[in-house]
């Protein structure tokens, strides 16, 4: 393997401990701390998966600047400092040129991401191919601009392909749900592909442990459904119908109803913008039945917001409210542990957020902007794609509950939010918004609105 002729083969400086961190965890272990956390966390509606483990890494200096989520949390737990007061480095000079040759360029091997963070922009780790009977792993980074030719090194022998691949699976769904976040399906769903095959491909590979073999499926299967996502923010509809397909029949052979439960609430999701209404409620139901075994109120919470979906598509408004206030009455449990990791973006936003689509549905379009409005108000506007979808359904509310010049306003600034975002579903709904506003258009708003909306964004 060639080296990189950026960068000298000499090894990376080892990392200097964090001792103002370690000075706030106090007498507490690492365990208590990352529960106290974890607690922290649900505050404020966010979702981390904080450990002993974690706590060490950060400690140790191995972690220098957290991701987004746990910088909100420590901000949080100890208000008035900053970053650099914890401990951390800057995040732009962890995520700069330095950084991301550190990376790429010495073509370090996957590790267990459980909870990697962000030390260079957008990383996503990889797999490709497979040789004899080890597989080769790859590395790239991915922005959403385009990827980053992959460096490969070869897995020990003594190591079974599956294990050697489980971490970069796992990395490869949480840097997709990140890069989501922030710039929607439709530059994303082309790349995703690849690191999905291999990860059916790692599943054929031969026989391995029980406990690699069941992490792995839940692996392929939670990819599939991020990919399939993609597709569906995206417009490809068949393309997500047949993911999230694909991770069900993988949900069902491996018994894991956490992986079935997601599937099913996506294919709700799916049924309900393909129009077909009937079949959002079935599969929002049947993600509840399995859903009801993992002891996640947030869980049933979202699934019956599916379910409520489904019936304001139906038209049927008393089963659509009843849905609602399960929904409510669930969401208002609060968090737990048992809350999945995938569900990070369920907060009180996105419950506004679903509830005015549902309104919307069933024409009550004053209720529903009252709600779209909510979602707005509520939503960390780090998640910039579920900014700009609350923002669209605001401007498309108000337009048809006749607040024309509001709608524009709200309209206008969507369009400014799709300047980093591309999500064919929310480019839809403004399509759709302006050809309501379209009658009005000599108003001054409305007009600059649609002169915007005309214009190509990327």
């Amino acid at each position: 393997m060639t080296s990189s002729p950026h960068l000298p083969d000499a090894p990376a400086p080892p990392p200097q401990p964090n001792l103002a961190f370690r000075a706030l965890r106090g007498r507490r272990s690492p365990g208590e701390f990352a529960a106290a956390v974890r607690r922290s966390a649900r505050e404020i509606g966010e979702r981390v998966s904080c450990d002993a483990r974690y706590i060490g890494r950060v400690e140790a200096g191995e972690i220098r600047c957290p991701n987004y989520a746990y910088e909100r949390v420590f901000l949080h737990m100890f208000p008035g400092r900053t970053l650099a007061d914890l401990g951390f480095a800057p995040r732009s000079v962890v995520r700069g040129r330095g950084a991301r040759l550190t990376v790429a360029d010495r073509h370090l091997p996957p590790h267990d991401p459980q909870h990697h963070e962000e030390s260079d922009v957008r990383r996503r780790a990889f797999m490709t191919g497979m040789t004899g009977s080890t597989a080769t792993v790859a590395v790239a980074a991915l922005t959403p601009f385009g990827v980053v030719p992959p460096q490969t090194r070869q897995a020990p022998l003594d190591r079974h392909p599956a294990r050697a691949g489980i971490g970069a699976v796992e990395e490869a769904i949480r840097r997709i749900r990140l890069l989501d976040d922030r710039h929607g399906g439709d530059g994303l769903y082309g790349r995703a592909a690849a690191p999905l095959r291999t990860a059916f491909e790692l599943l054929d590979s031969g026989t391995a442990s029980r406990d690699v073999t069941d992490r792995l499926q839940a692996g392929a299967g939670e990819l599939a459904i991020s990919v399939g996502w993609l597709a569906h923010d995206s417009g490809r509809f068949d393309d997500a119908r047949s993911h999230y397909a694909e991770a069900l029949a993988t949900a069902r052979v491996a018994g894991d109803d956490a992986l079935e439960a997601h599937a099913f609430c996506n294919t709700a999701f799916l049924a309900r913008d393909a129009g077909r209404p009937r079949e959002a409620v079935r599969a929002a139901q049947a993600a509840a039945r399995v859903g009801a075994r993992l002891g996640s109120p947030r869980l049933l919470s979202l699934l019956a917001l599916r379910e409520a979906g489904g019936w304001a598509g139906l038209g049927d408004q008393r089963a659509c409210e009843r849905a609602l206030a399960r929904a409510q009455a669930l969401f208002a449990r609060g968090g737990t542990d048992a809350d999945p990791e995938w569900m990070s973006f369920y907060g009180a936003a996105e419950l506004a957020g679903l509830e005015a689509q549902c309104w919307s549905a069933l024409g009550a379009w004053d209720r529903a902007a009252l709600h779209a409005r909510r979602a707005v108000a509520l939503q960390d506007p780090h998640f910039t794609r579920n900014m700009a979808l609350y923002t669209a359904e605001l401007a498309d509310d108000l337009a048809r509950a006749g607040q024309i010049d509001e709608a524009a306003a709200a309209g206008g600034r969507a369009l400014a939010l799709l300047r980093d975002v591309r999500s064919s579903r929310v480019e839809g709904m403004l399509a759709t918004t302006a050809r309501v506003l379209l009658p009005h258009r000599r108003a001054s708003g409305v007009a600059a609105f649609l002169t915007s909306q005309s214009k190509p964004r990327h």
